[in-house]
């Protein structure tokens, strides 16, 4: 997707995100979509106020009257781990509307040249749907069945729609599963390579992108491998190497002895913190190469480095001149990025430099790269990226250009890069996400960013748009929960994860509980406090990534007022009643 597609959408349909604190630069996007009169659906477990309403610093009205452009068209609050059901639900609804007007001889609710020309599986997808029973969508999904329909109806009547999604979707066990519903929902009607339509991931930061987009990851493939090696004169290893939570299960068994760290706050941000923190404890090596100091480097034991590096925002100087990094945007744009501050010290290196000159002094002469000449000029680097990567030519003389370049994407020119050389339709098997087991005080927690945090960088205890503020202590429950499981609002409490990943040490202390609009059977915790609820092995099969979004958990009395004290999260501060006025705490209303 690019943004300007979004201008051509009649329909855009935004699944488990919170733009307004976690990616803002898609809040115009929405916001100028919804004052054109295009329609927006928002599924989600929380009521968040930037997908409620918008007031945009880019309107001169908007910010001199206080005013505000509604988002949501229609918003429902799905249950955590729900998804994959309510999007069954969307499609079971949307072949059902198909089987009616084909039986009446009216126009098809489908797309069936598009499904017959450009996609494999229908058939098998279809006769799932139909055998899935709408109760156990609604019991999974926590919609009721008009609210599936109303979202199918809107869809049958757009020709061009947009799916944004955020980690409300990948977080689970079946995050990769998940997303392959959210394609199976646009391949029904052709919303794939078509303008104005299309899935849109709201993925991470910029040099996380770009680095799996040039070969950074623990599953290298061979034909990259091969280019590698040729271009830098040397026989890369083959062996797969290791995911973030592997990394983190072989630090904490002893399996893997050192560890380097180019930004990010592992430690906290990884799941299973006490595992994270075990492990950096147990090896021989850490260095860290970052911009500011944060909790993982205080995990020391042999021999610990820290390396202060350039901010992105810094003069980057060397000896061929000023410099320009390149970054990778969440619409698959490519362009430069200079920084243009002073820096804090003239001794400060660039993280590519402090990589060089680890590489140089630890290859020496084994190694054929001239580490000093490719750090004088970062054309260089990309110049063998260029021969390294394919759709990389040009690349100096394409981020020259304004905007930079989107990379190319086979699906958004329908080719499908695949076994059948088709879009395959995935039958979700069952409708639940998590494990379940009927247990009705277990609780599906679903870990939180407040509005003044950036990832594990807390810079308040605000939370705004949620109306909480001086602490993050806090454990948001549906009322009626807090009722039936024998507490009140303002009880302290600890949560302890439930299930097969029950452990002693599994549990966040010191919890303040706070009546809030989510569903029910759901709880919410700020992050990274809840990271020590979150079990390695809790994660999807298939990409490794951690359930964040819906972590089994109990809720109990918590063990005493001094023992609270001193295990609550990080920045909470027990004993200070919370400020909870926002309007998204106000009961649901039926849609």
């Amino acid at each position: 997707m690019t943004l300007e597609e979004f201008d051509d959408a009649e329909l855009l349909i935004c699944i488990g995100h919170n733009p307004g604190t976690n990616h803002p630069r898609m809040m115009t996007p929405l916001h100028d979509a919804s004052r054109r009169g295009a329609r927006i659906i928002v599924l989600n477990p929380l009521r968040e106020r930037a997908l409620e309403r918008f007031e945009a610093p880019q309107a001169p009205i908007e910010m001199a009257t206080f005013s505000s452009t509604p988002i949501a068209t229609n918003y429902f609050q799905v249950k955590c781990g729900g998804d994959a059901a309510a999007l069954k639900g969307i499609c079971k609804a949307l072949v059902e509307m198909d089987d009616s007007a084909r039986a009446a001889d009216l126009a098809p609710t489908l797309d069936h040249p598009f499904i017959a020309g450009h996609t494999s599986g229908f058939d098998a997808f279809a006769a799932d749907l139909r055998a899935t029973e709408w109760g156990d969508i609604e019991k999974a999904s926590g919609l009721p069945r008009t609210n599936l329909l109303k979202i199918a109806e809107a869809y049958a009547a757009s020709s061009a729609t947009i799916v944004c999604y955020g980690m409300g979707i990948t977080q689970h066990r079946t995050g990769t599963a998940n997303v392959q519903q959210i394609v199976n929902l646009l391949l029904l009607k052709g919303n794939i390579g078509k303008q104005g339509a299309g899935i849109c991931p709201l993925r991470g930061h910029s040099n996380v992108q770009g680095n799996r987009t040039v070969g950074i990851t623990e599953r290298p493939p061979k034909a990259f491998l091969d280019r590698l090696g040729s271009v830098f004169r040397f026989d890369p290893p083959r062996e797969h190497g290791h995911s973030v939570i592997e990394s983190i299960a072989a630090m904490r068994d002893g399996k893997s002895k050192a560890i380097l760290c180019l930004g990010g706050n592992l430690a906290m941000a990884t799941a299973d913190s006490q595992s994270a923190f075990a492990g950096f404890r147990q090896l021989d090596l850490a260095v860290h190469i970052a911009t500011k100091l944060n909790r993982t480097h205080l995990l020391t034991r042999k021999t610990s480095y820290i390396f202060p590096c350039l901010g992105r925002t810094d003069l980057d100087v060397q000896a061929a001149g000023r410099q320009a990094i390149t970054v990778e945007d969440s619409m698959s744009m490519v362009h430069a990025s200079r920084g243009f501050l002073k820096p804090p010290s003239d001794q400060l290196k660039s993280e590519p430099a402090i990589i060089a000159g680890i590489a140089k002094a630890t290859l020496g002469p084994k190694s054929a790269v001239d580490w000093e000449r490719l750090i004088s000029d970062y054309d260089l680097i990309r110049d063998a990226i260029e021969a390294a990567i394919p759709d990389f030519e040009s690349y100096n003389d394409r981020i020259r250009k304004p905007g930079g370049f989107r990379l190319p994407n086979s699906a958004a020119m329908r080719v499908w890069n695949t076994e059948t050389r088709k879009a395959n339709f995935f039958i979700f098997s069952g409708l639940e996400e998590d494990v379940t087991t009927g247990d009705s005080e277990v609780l599906r927690l679903m870990s939180l960013r407040a509005h003044d945090q950036y990832n594990t960088t807390i810079y308040g205890l605000n939370d705004r748009y949620r109306g909480v503020f001086g602490r993050r202590d806090i454990l948001f429950a549906n009322p009626a929960d807090i009722e039936r499981l024998g507490f009140s609002e303002g009880d302290v409490v600890d949560v302890a994860t439930a299930l097969e990943h029950e452990r002693p040490d599994r549990v966040v202390k010191g919890l303040t509980l706070v009546s809030y609009n989510i569903p029910a059977g759901c709880c919410g915790c700020y992050y990274p406090e809840s990271q020590p609820l979150v079990a390695l092995e809790h994660c999807d099969k298939q990409c490794l990534t951690p359930s964040y979004k819906s972590i089994p958990v109990r809720i109990r009395v918590a063990a005493s007022t001094s023992e609270a004290d001193t295990s609550v999260s990080h920045e909470g501060v027990v004993g200070r009643p919370p400020i909870v006025g926002s309007s998204t705490n106000q009961p649901m209303q039926p849609e």
